[in-house]
């Protein structure tokens, strides 16, 4: 099969694990970089044998044979990127979160529709071995009917050194880390009927919220508890970025603990397996379960720009920003939101 070939814009911190992750897919060739800086593109392009570099995004479209552009820059650029791409008839894959505001999200969900070119979301939260392993015993169904689960993704995590522009958003922590465990909720439990949010911010040297605890009524009437927090403190069991889930059934229980172990309990006792993620050298030690999760999200948005389907379309993705941005108003009214 001739591989597809796709331009990356934006050239920042995740970047160079996007396109490691492209690589380790396979079936794609990186055929061009843009950033608005452009030595940052010629130092990423020199580093993964990138062969053309532009500092110009329409130069990029308009010089270059594709079949697709990978969007991996700041949020509030984009909406008008996707509508670059779509104007000239790409499939277009963009990095969560998708937009800056719900209404945006969903005009560039709305504009891709209209031109008839797939929008894809790199959400690769819910494809991490872990937490696909637990779906699928989830799914399986010995645990009985769920009626009530907790996502913790806590962490003392100093992510403000290493990515600095987080602490200059006026929106964080639920635009950030809520895309990813707002998503992972959805995936494993349908769609939310009410929602309910407070936030706090830790630091106070960030513009944003860091703390941020969500309850949920989702599906058939299960009862969900978000959390998440980078509040930079010491926590007995912290394991960045590692995801903790617990789901109470009808007839036992499924954790997702420490260390990647998965833990099934029914009458008949509980059952227990580690699922590590797989590693790779070109990932961030710091960043294993997260990193390593790139590589199956671009395998599956693989099969949908080959026509075969994917799961993070733009069009589901708008559920999960639903959520966010609903949350953010759940917070600063202190009101439960209907969702349904």
């Amino acid at each position: 099969m001739q591989k597809l070939r796709f331009a990356l814009f934006g050239t920042g911190f995740w970047s160079r694990y996007q396109l490691a992750g492209w690589m380790e897919t396979g079936g794609v060739e990186c055929v061009a970089l843009y950033n608005r800086s452009r030595h940052k593109a010629e130092a990423l392009a020199k580093e993964f044998g990138i062969p053309a570099v532009y500092d110009d995004p329409q130069t990029l479209l308009e010089s270059e044979r594709l079949d697709f552009v990978d969007i991996c820059t700041a949020v509030e650029t984009h909406a008008e990127l996707t509508r670059m791409g779509a104007d000239h008839g790409l499939p277009v894959v963009c990095q969560k979160p998708l937009a800056t505001t719900l209404a945006e999200a969903k005009d560039m969900v709305a504009y891709c529709r209209a031109r008839n070119v797939p929008l894809f979301v790199n959400e690769n939260w819910r494809w991490q071995v872990p937490i696909r392993q637990f779906k699928h015993m989830l799914d399986a169904g010995r645990i009985g009917k769920p009626f009530r689960a907790r996502i913790d993704m806590i962490s003392g995590f100093p992510v403000f050194k290493n990515q600095p522009f987080l602490a200059e958003l006026e929106q964080f922590i639920l635009t950030d880390l809520g895309s990813h465990t707002l998503d992972v909720a959805r995936s494993l439990f349908g769609e939310a009927n009410r929602l309910y949010c407070q936030t706090y911010r830790a630091h106070s040297d960030i513009k944003g919220e860091d703390v941020a605890t969500i309850i949920l009524n989702m599906g058939a009437d299960i009862t969900v508890l978000v959390q998440m927090a980078y509040a930079e403190n010491y926590l007995e069991r912290d394991a960045f970025p590692q995801t903790f889930i617990m789901v109470e059934g009808t007839h036992g229980s499924l954790e997702l603990g420490l260390d990647y172990w998965i833990r099934e309990t029914t009458e008949a006792g509980t059952f227990a397996k580690r699922y590590p993620p797989p590693r790779y050298e070109w990932a961030n030690p710091f960043y294993d379960v997260v990193h390593s999760s790139i590589v199956p999200c671009q395998a599956d948005i693989l099969n949908g720009l080959l026509g075969k389907g994917a799961e993070t379309t733009g069009e589901d993705n708008l559920k999960t920003v639903q959520l966010v941005f609903g949350s953010y108003e759940s917070a600063k009214h202190a009101a439960v939101l209907n969702m349904a």
